[in-house]
């Protein structure tokens, strides 16, 4: 039996539940779901956030965003992954390369400077998986919870 295709295709508003339950899952709570559906509408709407989903056997694989902005210690456009998530019984199978690949590949048509992700300390693991990806550990993040 042949294996089944990966599919991406951009999100769209009828994808709010599906993409809201991966964030959940990515981010191991439920989020205010009145709040989530705020920002993602309003993101769908921005010419600078890009979000796509995979499917495989019809069914979500993973998630990924890319969010351009102007930064000016860059001096140009750079580009951030802000969420990434692929269903556990898809993972190992290609669907977070794919993913991955059509969010850089989006970008550098977009002539960014870089390509910036950040993960929770809590997914360790996930340096690696970046690394293997093609990214370079090189800044820390902080943040502040308000």
């Amino acid at each position: 039996m042949l294996e089944q295709q990966i599919k991406i295709r951009f999100v769209n508003k009828n994808d709010l539940n599906v993409v809201y339950e991966m964030i959940c899952a990515l981010e191991k709570e439920t989020l205010d779901f009145e709040g989530f559906e705020k920002a993602f509408t309003k993101n769908l709407s921005d010419e600078n956030v890009f979000y796509w989903l995979t499917e495989k056997a019809s069914k979500p694989a993973g998630f990924i965003s890319l969010h351009l902005q102007h930064l000016i210690h860059h001096a140009g456009l750079v580009a951030e992954i802000q969420e990434f998530f692929v269903w556990e019984p898809f993972r190992g199978q290609g669907v977070g390369k794919i993913l991955m690949d059509e969010a850089i590949n989006y970008a550098k048509s977009q002539k960014v400077k870089s390509i910036e992700v950040s993960s929770n300390k809590k997914r360790v693991h996930n340096v690696a998986i970046y690394e293997q990806l093609g990214f370079s550990l090189t800044h820390n993040k902080l943040t502040i919870g308000l």
